[in-house]
């Protein structure tokens, strides 16, 4: 369990919930202000500008420092992600992960990190030189009193919504023993963005104060409904085995795909759009709330009707959820919700999940990918292999070889064989990095460049030619040119 502070505790004395700041976090955020994350600056909390002024000004007037800065600064750009939302969240992933200062090691190691943080390990050993070298540990400790006072000011309207939430449910936080719920709060990053993580049985809520110290009730609520629900799924395999039908009917809505493929996340989404439409109480209407429900439906969480009225019943029963949680899967009417599932028309997008797993599920974007590619749906595959690459949550020679074949299957030659040339660089797979040669050689063939043609099917043959259809496809390349069928582009046979 990775418990990265006291912190102040949100219910009473044995509540495993508290809002907390770390070093860590200020470390990390602060280095990357410093190398160009400005993103909602003129929205942030004072702190921020202050922070940054001091540390840049220590920069400034040591070489050491300077130099410290240029090559962790150097890597920061390398690691930019085209959405600073993402530059963002992989940098919080890693200050999650990390012990205390100045050692910044984490506190997990290879397959146990989760890929985001991978990505961005190298970061450490340049983050540990600046931390020395622009005294930020001083820097950190000169602030603390600002951080206690953000952190009182948010302490009394968080205890109140996490209680209320309880209260709903009557489902008391202190009972969730061995589990953690950390609130971080820190004003270095974006005001408006909340990074929520899942690793293992702790739940992080990361959020940072604007200059009206707003809180986030909504996505800190999301995040806790999780906290408290998640453990109650997975009591119930045999009804939830039962309702796996349900995900057939979902499998081309917009919601993330994690959702397509295991019912327990999918009942417990539902089930908390429900509570988060019921929960608003007389705040707004009827009808608002009942389009709340709608939305959720047309991004593909199917059961939030169900779930919906069910909490009617509930709210008038005296019994908490922890009891009635079996009786409301059991009382699911499969063929019903299968009839109204399709006949739900899905929106064109959903809205971004704000809970992010600790271990996505290995190859399902691209699994998915490249079942949307083989029945036609060449936007959904792109999006998904995009995805995955923009993530580095996956094979990103597999992610890169489903998206030059959609630019084949689009015309867009150019950027096909652009693709194709970038997995078979990065492409572990030799069936990947085959079939990436054949494309090439096609594709070569049809701008009549036969020599360079020939090398990619002789290179094809080299790295896949114990399989039988690449080895029969790469021979016919270098027997004659490829020609295409009339009106297709190339494709593997």
């Amino acid at each position: 369990m990775f418990v990265l502070g006291a912190g102040v505790c949100l219910a009473d004395s044995a509540s495993p919930v508290s809002l907390d700041t770390s070093e860590s976090l200020f470390s990390v955020l602060t280095a990357i202000n410093v190398c160009g994350y400005d993103q909602e600056l003129g929205a942030s909390h004072p702190l921020r500008g202050q922070v940054r002024a001091e540390v840049l000004k220590t920069v400034q007037g040591s070489e050491e420092a300077r130099d410290a800065t240029k090559a962790m600064c150097q890597f920061y750009d390398d690691h930019q992600k085209p959405d600073p939302a993402r530059t963002l969240a992989q940098f919080v992933s890693l200050a999650l992960f990390l012990n205390p200062a100045p050692a910044f090691t984490t506190k997990a190691s290879g397959a146990d990190l989760p890929p985001d943080v991978t990505a961005v390990e190298g970061f450490l050993p340049l983050l540990q030189n600046f931390y020395k070298t622009a005294d930020l540990h001083a820097v950190w400790q000169q602030h603390q009193p600002g951080y206690a006072e953000l952190t009182a000011r948010y302490h009394e309207p968080l205890a109140k919504m996490l209680f209320d939430t309880e209260i709903y449910l009557k489902l008391p936080s202190a009972g969730y023993l061995g589990h953690q719920f950390t609130v971080y709060l820190d004003p270095m990053g974006a005001p408006g963005q909340t990074n929520a993580r899942q690793y293992g049985s702790d739940y992080y809520v990361v959020i940072s104060a604007d200059a009206a110290n707003q809180l986030k009730t909504d996505q800190i609520r999301h995040t806790y409904l999780h906290y408290l629900l998640d453990p109650l799924a997975l009591k119930y395999p045999d009804q939830l085995k039962r309702l796996e039908p349900l995900l057939e009917a979902v499998k081309t809505a917009p919601m993330d795909e994690s959702f397509k493929s295991d019912m327990s996340l999918l009942v417990t989404e539902c089930l908390i759009r429900a509570v988060e439409a019921r929960i608003t109480g007389g705040k707004v209407s009827e009808d608002r709330r009942q389009k709340t429900v709608d939305d959720a439906v047309a991004q593909g969480f199917i059961l939030t009707p169900y779930f919906y009225n069910a909490l009617v019943k509930f709210e008038k029963d005296p019994a908490g959820l922890r009891n009635e949680y079996g009786d409301l899967l059991a009382s699911i009417d499969l063929r019903k919700e299968q009839k109204q599932a399709s006949q739900v028309q899905f929106a064109a997008q959903a809205d971004p999940e704000l809970l992010r797993l600790s271990r996505p599920m290995e190859g399902k974007l691209l699994k998915t990918a490249e079942q949307r590619l083989s029945v036609g749906d060449a936007e959904t595959a792109q999006k998904l292999a995009q995805e995955a690459l923009d993530e580095n949550s996956e094979d990103a020679g597999h992610a890169l070889f489903i998206l030059a074949r959609v630019a084949t299957g689009n015309g867009d030659m150019q950027g096909a064989r652009a693709y194709f040339l970038k997995a078979v660089e990065v492409a572990q797979e030799p069936k990947v990095v085959a079939w990436s040669h054949i494309y090439l050689g096609r594709i070569l063939d049809m701008q009549e460049d036969r020599d360079a043609a020939l090398d990619h099917y002789r290179a094809a043959l080299s790295a896949g030619g114990s399989l039988p259809e690449i080895k029969a496809a790469a021979e016919r390349g270098l027997q004659q040119p490829y020609e295409p069928p009339a009106h297709e582009q190339p494709q593997p046979q």
